[in-house]
């Protein structure tokens, strides 16, 4: 078994990678995804490799899924009827929450509403103290009592969350087994088995997360496991993670909150691996399907990691990669409000209906219908010849929206182009506030099928030197699934000071969470390699209120050095803040600790060298910069190592096209990535 396949699914493609382990050729394709039945596009994808390729599906050793499942329903809040049991006189921790509201800027801004209403959260008596002992043991009857509200209700589940189970869960776990005794049929989540964290909020609000989807996406596992074998394809079924990892589709039915950003999370794992291929140490990937715009850093060729990403309203504190939402997709739908604005978005006309120029009834503008009225599609082949672009459909929507502007409708499409841009370009600079980073030394990676489209449009608007287009940027985020390393993440609370007294503790925690790490890697299949594992702790200065994830040497926990953890520390908040403390006390507030097992990285092959110039296949009428340009159409097939040109252009493939804007010059490298290098003189232009 020498195949590898990687599949993504986005909100209008579900995208395939197929490496062969041998030749080390990487075949790709894409295929409409199917919301209304997921799963579906995954066996029509099968389907279409067999039929494309002729791959063999005995042939394929490894298999690895990102799914959004998950998260559409969460930000659909099409999840499971829960009930949300406590400890008694702290049931409006969700309504309390952090009592800040999103947009400090916006008048009418408030919280959203919880997943699970006050009326189904039901305090129970109990309580554990902080550091751990049990004042008060579970008291059956007021369990029973919630269990009578719950089941007249007609909940689907429960999730536990009580007071400091982070520190002992002992009152969780018997509140779970009465419920598994009195309704053995009911589904039931504890918080300190989906993440053992400090702040009652905070882990409260993962646990029902995690309970809202895990059924949904366990039946979806399970189904997508029976239709591969249906397929043939019998290599054990692998789920792509939220911290950039992989882990069977087994621990993803009892786990799946781990899950929940996988697609996003992959697309930042390929572009690592592709940028690091390349030379590129600082990188800023752009990922754009057909819903959302997603932005992620590259540092030093490694992704930058979080904790409290958001799922829709909702944030959920489980280490992922640091991946933010900017703007707007593919099939981002542009409107007219009622003072006669142009906006586009937030809503979508995804895969079905889709843009209007796919011709599967879409009735609206999308900024992929602007892109066909302005001559960029339209011009080659798209979606692996899945669709036919219906130019003149565009042209009909956007003539709606251009009568009621008042102008042509060539200028309305570009509007719709540079509206979106606009939302990146300010989304793009709350992240670099947020991580205090210049743009202008960061190399943009455009990606997904939207991606090289608009890249130049916001590399112009961010003064950035320069753009890579990946050799197969419709797919990557696929391709990032199926070199993903089996990874997990563990933690443990621990809330004390750093001391060469407790140092000795440090090590003790750590040795604890390295038998759960190992067993894990074990349960996975992997017990044979030689793991990694990568020590980090959350860390404070003494009454601060909020903490740094500051990564430790592993050979300071064992020998019990405090000074050089400390010091670790001081490193981190002078690199962050600009200064440090080193006389202050240091707590360590929480000890995490990452395993991964790593799967091999195929190299990219080289290309040949050019020994000829590049020739237009043809010469496009294409609308930029308020003008009809003629520009040349070249196939991304025909560029060689050493290929240069001239922007205006457009390069067609299989999986995207690319816009190359006036002001920009574009090389090949060895690799078939292609460098375009813009004109500082047009930078500002937009």
């Amino acid at each position: 078994m020498s195949l590898r396949i990687g599949v993504d699914i986005g909100g209008s493609y579900t995208d395939f990678a197929v490496l062969d382990e041998e030749t080390r050729d990487i075949r790709t394709l894409k295929v409409f995804s199917r919301p209304d039945q997921p799963g579906s596009e995954v066996i029509a994808g099968m389907q279409g490799l067999i039929d494309r390729y002729g791959i063999d599906p005995a042939d394929v050793g490894y298999f690895t899924h990102g799914t959004t499942v998950g998260v559409n329903a969460v930000v659909q809040r099409r999840g499971l009827k829960l009930a949300l049991i406590t400890t008694a006189r702290f049931e409006d921790v969700l309504e309390i929450a952090r009592l800040k509201i999103p947009d400090p800027y916006h008048l009418y801004s408030s919280r959203p509403e919880p997943l699970v209403p006050r009326d189904r959260v039901f305090g129970i008596v109990e309580r554990v103290l902080p550091d751990g002992r049990v004042d008060t043991p579970v008291d059956e009857a007021s369990v029973r009592q919630a269990l009578e509200q719950i089941m007249a209700m007609q909940c689907e589940g429960i999730v536990v969350s009580l007071l400091h189970s982070y520190r002992n869960p002992d009152n969780e776990i018997a509140v779970r087994d009465i419920i598994r005794r009195v309704h053995p049929g009911m589904f039931v989540s504890c918080s300190h088995e989906v993440w053992p964290i400090i702040r009652e909020y905070e882990r409260t609000t993962t646990a029902l997360i995690g309970g809202y989807v895990q059924p949904k996406v366990a039946d979806y596992l399970t189904s997508l496991q029976k239709a591969l074998l249906e397929t043939g394809v019998t290599s054990e079924l692998k789920v792509t993670k939220s911290n950039g990892g992989v882990m069977s589709a087994e621990n993803g039915k009892t786990n799946c909150v781990q899950m929940i950003l996988s697609g996003t999370a992959s697309g930042v794992i390929g572009a690592a691996y592709v940028a690091n291929q390349c030379g590129i140490g600082n990188c800023m990937s752009l990922d754009i399907g057909g819903t959302t715009a997603d932005v992620a850093l590259i540092v030093d060729g490694q992704p930058q990691y979080a904790s409290g990403e958001y799922i829709g309203d909702f944030q959920i504190h489980i280490p992922s990669v640091s991946v933010t939402s900017i703007g707007d997709g593919g099939g981002s739908i542009a409107w007219v409000d009622d003072y006669g604005v142009l906006k586009v978005g937030p809503h979508s006309a995804g895969s079905t209906p889709g843009p209007a120029c796919f011709g599967r009834g879409g009735t609206a503008a999308t900024i992929t219908d602007a892109f066909a009225v302005m001559g960029v599609l339209g011009q080659a082949e798209l979606g692996y010849n899945s669709v036919k672009v219906d130019v003149e459909a565009s042209r009909r929507v956007v003539g709606e929206l251009a009568r009621k502007l008042g102008e042509s409708v060539e200028h309305t499409a570009e509007s719709i182009v540079r509206v979106s841009v606009s939302g990146m370009y300010a989304g793009v600079n709350r992240l670099i506030s947020r991580f205090g980073i210049d743009p202008r030394v960061f190399t943009l990676m455009p990606f997904g099928g939207a991606g090289p489209m608009l890249g130049c449009y916001l590399a112009r608007a961010l003064n950035m030197p320069g753009v890579m287009v990946p050799t197969t940027p419709g797919v990557l985020s696929a391709l990032g699934g199926l070199i993903a390393d089996t990874k997990n993440d563990f933690v443990k609370t621990t809330y004390y000071d750093l001391s060469d007294e407790t140092a000795g503790r440090l090590k003790h925690d750590l040795d604890e969470l390295e038998r759960q790490a190992r067993a894990w890697m074990a349960d996975q299949g992997a017990a044979h390699a030689d793991p990694r594992l990568l020590a980090s702790a959350d860390m404070r200065y003494q009454g601060q209120s909020f903490e740094i994830d500051t990564a430790l040497p592993l050979d300071a926990i064992v020998r019990g050095d405090a000074q050089a953890l400390r010091d670790a520390f001081h490193r981190e908040h002078a690199r962050l803040y600009g200064h440090s403390d080193p006389q202050s006390p240091v707590q360590i507030v929480a000890l995490r600790l990452v395993i991964v097992s790593e799967t091999p990285k195929p190299a990219l092959r080289q290309i040949a060298r050019a020994t000829e110039p590049l020739q237009a296949r043809a010469t496009a009428r294409v609308w930029m910069d308020d003008a009809w340009l003629e520009v040349p159409l070249y196939l991304r097939g025909d560029l060689r190592a050493g290929h240069t040109f001239e922007g205006p252009a457009i390069v067609a493939q299989d999986d995207t096209t690319t816009c190359v804007l006036p002001g920009f010059s574009a090389s090949v490298d060895t690799y078939g990535n292609l460098f375009l290098n813009q004109d500082v003189a047009h930078a500002a232009k937009d």
